[in-house]
């Protein structure tokens, strides 16, 4: 049978409750291996319920107290109980000055505290009593997070101005660095926004027409590495320039914004609308038109085949990109594109940023095999690889010429990637 005694407003302070007759705290800590909340409780006298009833500084202390305890029992443990009951008198029934002894030497819970209206220097000073003395009920967790940040940043040795935390607000990056950015005016003081507005202006228009493409070979909602560090490095050098006072932590997250926000635009957007499927400039000779294809066939390295034929609803390239984004994997990194009908095709290795032309020199037949011309060349990232699938859709092998320096040895090629890769 389990009666509660006694309870505050806000459902997470502790409980005292009365079990089989005896008197118990009871609170709410950690989450079993279901992810459900577990619940802890050990037994008070009638004196420390006296005090808990009496005084919320002290009751939220001995909580903050039992916190690390419970944390300490994990998903499954059970609660030192002999533990927490040593903690009743030192904190509910001692001097103040005991108590801020105490809390030199135990683990506790400081942003709970804080949570709860403790003053923060008068914590960090050692006077946790004194600092309790503008505690509230109702807790405040947003208080709580920002002196984390804070104290974060402070161990990484960053100390923010007024502004560089108006651009991390208006960013909603303030407490959590790894949220993605948003652009949120509201959460800014007003006389700091036009300041706020002025950095991102610099930097809205250092990427003006830049763009952060998809990368399928790192799955269908996948962005190019590449294309983001290329727009995050030229709005952080705009805005160092423009703006040199700033600390790195407001520049990364205004470069942060920008490379969010295109590559949501790209996300957005149909393949076909990334540019792959017309020849730049209309130079038809050089695009190869001529040899514009017909059919062709897309596989992977694990023998999965699509077809593609001309008069389809989408672009070659575009249903290539499309097959690459629901087969690529960790051990599936090789795509061909082959044109049975013109005897050539194109092959991908997305593990080392190469590929290889192949073109059928001597067909076979009465008994012999067919000669292929196997050529190499490096690839410099996605874009590089859209540039060539889109080449070869148009013109075939002939179009890629132009695009790279083509090796026959394979040899050769194998040295050539290896002076790349060691930088």
């Amino acid at each position: 049978m389990r009666d509660i005694v006694f309870t505050r407003r806000s459902g997470w302070i502790p409980n005292v409750i009365r079990e089989d007759g005896e008197l118990r705290m009871m609170l709410g800590a950690g989450a079993d291996a279901n992810h459900e909340p577990r619940t802890f409780t050990f037994p008070i006298e009638e004196s420390h319920l006296a005090v808990i009833q009496g005084d919320l500084a002290r009751h939220l202390l001995l909580w903050s107290a039992v916190l690390p305890l419970c944390d300490a029992a994990g998903s499954r443990g059970r609660l030192d109980e002999d533990a927490a009951v040593a903690l009743l008198d030192p904190i509910l029934l001692s001097a103040p000055a005991d108590v801020d002894e105490l809390f030199r030497r135990i683990h506790w819970d400081k942003g709970r505290l804080i949570a709860h209206g403790a003053d923060i220097g008068l914590l960090e000073g050692g006077q946790v009593c004194a600092a309790m003395r503008a505690a509230t009920e109702t807790s405040d967790g947003k208080r709580a997070q920002k002196y984390h940040a804070d104290r974060r940043r402070a161990e990484r040795g960053v100390a923010l101005g007024p502004l560089d935390g108006a651009l991390l607000r208006y960013t909603g990056q303030y407490l959590h660095g790894a949220t993605v950015p948003k652009r949120k005016p509201d959460a800014v003081d007003p006389a700091l926004l036009p300041d706020v507005m002025r950095v991102i202006a610099t930097a809205e228009q250092a990427c003006t027409g830049m763009r952060i493409g998809h990368d399928p070979r790192r799955g269908e909602r996948a962005t190019d590495k590449q294309a983001w560090n290329r727009l995050a490095s030229t709005v952080e050098a705009a805005v160092r320039r423009a703006h040199p006072e700033l600390a790195d932590d407001a520049v990364r997250t205004v470069s942060f914004l920008m490379c969010s926000e295109a590559a949501s635009r790209t996300r957005g957007a149909p393949l076909e609308d990334e540019g792959e499927e017309e020849p730049v400039g209309g130079d038809r000779a050089d695009s190869g038109e001529g040899a514009r294809k017909t059919m062709l066939s897309f596989t992977d390295d694990k023998d999965v085949e699509r077809k593609w034929f001309a008069g389809s609803s989408r672009g070659a390239a575009a249903e290539f990109w499309d097959f690459v984004g629901d087969r690529a994997a960790a051990d599936n990194e090789v795509f061909t594109i082959e044109d049975e009908e013109m005897g050539e095709g194109i092959q991908l290795h997305f593990y080392a940023d190469s590929i290889a032309r192949i073109t059928t020199v001597r067909g076979g037949g009465s008994g012999s095999n067919p000669v292929y011309r196997v050529e190499y060349s490096l690839v410099d990232g996605i874009g590089g690889y859209r540039k060539l699938v889109s080449a070869f859709v148009r013109g075939g092998c002939a179009a890629l010429e132009q695009h790279g320096t083509w090796i026959p040895d394979a040899a050769e090629f194998e040295r050539a990637r290896r002076r790349r890769d060691r930088g």
